[in-house]
């Protein structure tokens, strides 16, 4: 999320924070890990995590602990960094809802279908030719392309699944980041897309989606892909172009998943797929040697029968 440029002394006053390193330092954005910039503000709160906090783009870092500074940098010191994120995106982002079913400030093209029961929430942008469905929920600062077609049921723009654990409860992740669906996507019934965290969750131009898909937070999928119903996909996972995922596929957070990938149904993918590769079961691999493993056990369950029968 961008912001106006901002000196980091007000930031740290804001949030109650200690300042050490560059104090004259200007911030303009707060971004996860994986998307931050140089002028960006991330936050870190394990130390596992800490090097790559440390070493990445941005330029100040929300800590939980002191350590050693990086040259022009600037550290924020916070008790509880998740919790001043929070505080940060609230004062740049404050909540404003929307209680009519299209919101005044939402911009809609012409030759643009809106059915009934469709609630379109502030600052949503909607290109030409395209079609809503009844009972499509698209959030706050989504944007959605032309020749576009969401079908009925869907939800575009829900808070990211990011929660940070406690003892006794859980806190929220104020997400910021928004759902861009780009001109001729279709987005099948009963659908949802989990908004970026600080960025966008991207569906491509030409991509495909079947009936109930879930799309995490920051996931971005590329253009012409196919996607059947069932398929979930957890957040910051990139997809590249023309891939096609058939039903029930699973796979986890962070992953990228290369151009021109087919991933055969009920697959679970937990590591990234290089261009071009067809990969099936769970954990997924190349599909002729998981076809393979299979046969072979096959064999082996009528060996075992002929030494015991």
């Amino acid at each position: 999320m961008n912001f106006k440029e901002t000196n980091i002394q007000s930031i740290a006053q804001l949030i109650g924070a200690r300042v050490l390193g560059n104090i004259s330092l200007k911030v303009k954005g707060i971004n996860e890990i994986h998307g931050v910039r140089e002028g960006d503000i991330v936050f870190v709160d394990h130390p596992k995590y800490y090097d790559k906090a440390l070493k990445s783009d941005a330029s100040a870092i929300l800590i939980n602990q002191e350590v050693q500074c990086p040259d022009g940098k600037t550290l924020l010191i916070h008790e509880k960094p998740f919790t001043a994120f929070n505080q940060i995106i609230r004062h740049f982002q404050p909540l404003h809802y929307s209680v009519s079913m299209i919101s005044n400030t939402a911009k809609i093209a012409k030759n643009t279908v809106i059915f009934p029961n469709v609630y379109i929430g502030n600052n949503v942008v909607i290109g030409a030719h395209s079609v809503l469905y009844p009972n499509t929920v698209i959030y706050d600062n989504c944007e959605i392309g032309e020749h576009v077609i969401i079908h009925a049921n869907c939800t575009i723009g829900a808070d990211a699944f990011y929660y940070k654990k406690y003892e006794d409860s859980f806190e929220l992740l104020q997400t910021c980041g928004n759902v861009v669906i780009e001109n001729f996507a279709h987005i099948g019934a009963n659908c949802t897309i989990d908004k970026g965290v600080t960025s966008s969750t991207v569906i491509g131009a030409h991509s495909k989606l079947d009936n109930h898909i879930h799309v995490g937070h920051d996931t971005k999928i590329g253009k012409r892909c196919l996607i059947a119903a069932h398929t979930g996909i957890a957040g910051a996972t990139t997809i590249g172009d023309r891939v096609t995922i058939w039903g029930q596929v699973g796979i986890s957070s962070g992953l990228h998943i290369g151009k021109d990938v087919v991933i055969l149904a009920q697959s679970g993918v937990g590591e990234n797929i290089p261009d071009g590769q067809t990969y099936f079961g769970t954990p997924a691999g190349p599909s002729k040697e998981k076809m393979r493993e299979i046969f072979a056990l096959k064999q082996l369950v009528k060996l075992l029968h002929k030494l015991y029968d």
